[in-house]
């Protein structure tokens, strides 16, 4: 931490000469008034407690939740009480869950990109599941499958090492990229969770892609009314494990 006044010395500087002079010979004369600074130890001992732990606050004691993705998690083009993850926070409320989403959503965000923050997002605390939505821009770009699976395992595996439990969110292309990239997407997803043995939610945007009437005017994202489809779809295959976790 930088200090914003000066600094001992320079303040002692700015001192006139005289006063400087009687600062030095009353500080003497204390001094050899003290016995030169030793002083005889009294016979009593006073025992001085120790200070108590800092107990922790409710939001590091709250198990978390974080919702780990791109624009579809963030909440592109909605207002912050209509993501996704501020949802699912309500149906967890409902249900008498007590857990804490985090919304962790980069809009633009890609796997590669997950790969270099995702141990920052789990230094949250006591983060017990880690929703993974992840791959979308990396298909519309064409980017190879291959890559995108090999950073969404390095993901899952950070994740699991901060003893978070993973649900994978199933992600496909909406470009027209031919059938056999399809395939190769889903197959990867499939793979992953297999793999991992971490739950599969098969498709993200299951019954809001390409219905107009759920979409932004990007037919990319979800309005409103498809972002609650999205929660909706997203809780049904979390609920499973948040009653498992409440067992334990």
């Amino acid at each position: 931490m930088t200090s914003t006044g000066p600094s001992v010395a320079a303040r002692t500087r700015s001192l006139p000469l005289a006063v400087l002079s009687w600062s030095l010979i009353l500080a003497a004369l204390l001094l050899a008034a003290c016995g030169g600074g030793s002083r005889e130890t009294s016979s009593t001992t006073t025992t001085t407690a120790p200070a108590p732990a800092a107990s922790p606050t409710p939001a590091e004691t709250v198990p978390k939740i974080v919702a780990f993705g791109d624009s579809l998690t963030a909440g592109y083009g909605l207002r912050p009480q209509e993501s996704y993850p501020a949802l699912l926070q309500k149906l967890l409320d409902a249900d008498g869950f007590k857990y804490e989403v985090v919304n962790a959503g980069v809009s633009g965000d890609t796997s590669a990109g997950g790969v270099r923050r995702i141990d920052w997002s789990l230094e949250a605390g006591n983060v017990r599941f880690v929703i993974l939505e992840l791959g979308a821009n990396d298909f519309l770009r064409g980017q190879p499958v291959g890559e995108t699976k090999k950073n969404l395992s390095e993901i899952i595996k950070r994740a699991k090492s901060h003893d978070a439990q993973v649900l994978l969110a199933g992600m496909l292309t909406t470009t027209n990229t031919g059938r056999d990239y399809e395939v190769e997407i889903s197959d990867a997803f499939k793979s992953l969770a297999k793999e991992y043995d971490i739950p599969l939610i098969p498709f993200f945007l299951e019954g809001v892609a390409g219905i107009d009437k759920l979409n932004q005017e990007d037919r990319i994202h979800p309005n409103a009314e498809g972002t609650k489809l999205v929660a909706a779809t997203v809780y049904r295959h979390l609920k499973p494990l948040l009653e498992k976790d409440s067992r334990k």
